[in-house]
Formats: C-alpha cells, sequence, structure tokens
C-alpha cells in the first residue's frame, strides 16, 4: 500500500527584503553595504534617519530569511 507524503517544499508569503525596505523609505542597496561593512544599528539608523530599532529588525530579517523569501509552493 503506497503512503501519501506530503510536499515538503518551503514556502512564504512574507514580502522580500528589498520589500521592507522600500516601504519605510531605505535604499536597499544602501542598506545591503551598510551590512556588508559591518557599521552598527546606531550608525545606520543615523545614516537612514531612522531608529535603531527599525535597523535591528531588518538586520534580524536579512539574517534569518536572507535577502528574498521563496513564495509559493508546488
Amino acid at each position: 500500500m503506497e503512503e501519501y507524503i506530503r510536499s515538503r517544499v518551503p514556502w512564504s508569503t512574507e514580502p522580500s527584503l528589498k520589500t521592507k525596505t522600500g516601504e519605510v523609505g531605505i535604499d536597499f542597496d544602501e542598506f545591503i553595504e551598510g551590512l556588508k561593512d559591518g557599521k552598527s544599528d546606531a550608525e545606520m539608523a543615523a545614516e537612514f534617519g531612522v531608529t535603531e530599532k527599525l535597523i535591528y529588525h531588518l538586520r534580524d530579517r536579512f539574517e534569518r530569511y536572507g535577502i528574498g523569501s521563496i513564495m509559493g509552493q508546488d
């Protein structure tokens, strides 16, 4: 008897990091450059004119999920 195995393909409806940075008025490429350069949350917050907490959440999002999410499922 054949057992039904549900697909284990990862999927998400979470918007990409580019979308999230755009929503808060941060240039995506400059944000990634700041991460690459090892800037602190405080430095990036001052540069973009936002709170450190916002930068913290964007950095955390990047570290957990990367730049984009997989959308859809087969």
